[in-house]
């Protein structure tokens, strides 16, 4: 069965960090993109970071440069993203995407995050 789990999401005070991790199951992982998007109510989902199959190659939305890192573990089938000096505009859920070409897309349930001012 298909399923990206995500965890690590939660509580935290502004200035804070948190680090988020996204499991594949059932299928491959190490040859597809991996990104971290993420969706306030009533909002668009928006990209976050993205990563290559092998981990080579990362991309940064503006608001995250210099704040959040994304990674991947390919012989755990584990994307990370790594957040430190979170703001309370950082509040909203996360997802994780997988995604290879001519393949079908696969979307994680989606993890919290708050961030107190």
């Amino acid at each position: 069965q298909v399923q990206l789990v995500e965890s690590g999401g939660g509580l935290v005070q502004s200035g804070g960090s948190l680090k988020l991790s996204c499991v594949a199951y059932g299928f491959i992982f190490s040859d597809r993109v991996m990104s971290w998007y993420r969706q306030a109510p009533g909002e668009e989902r928006v990209l976050v970071a993205s990563i290559t199959p092998s981990g080579a190659t990362t991309n940064y939305a503006d608001s995250v440069k210099g704040r959040f890192t994304i990674s991947r573990d390919n012989a755990k089938n584990t994307v990370y993203l790594q957040m430190n000096s979170l703001e309370p505009e950082d509040t909203v859920v996360y997802y994780c995407k997988s995604v290879r070409s001519g393949r079908a897309v696969y979307w994680g349930q989606g993890t919290q995050v708050t961030v107190s001012a």
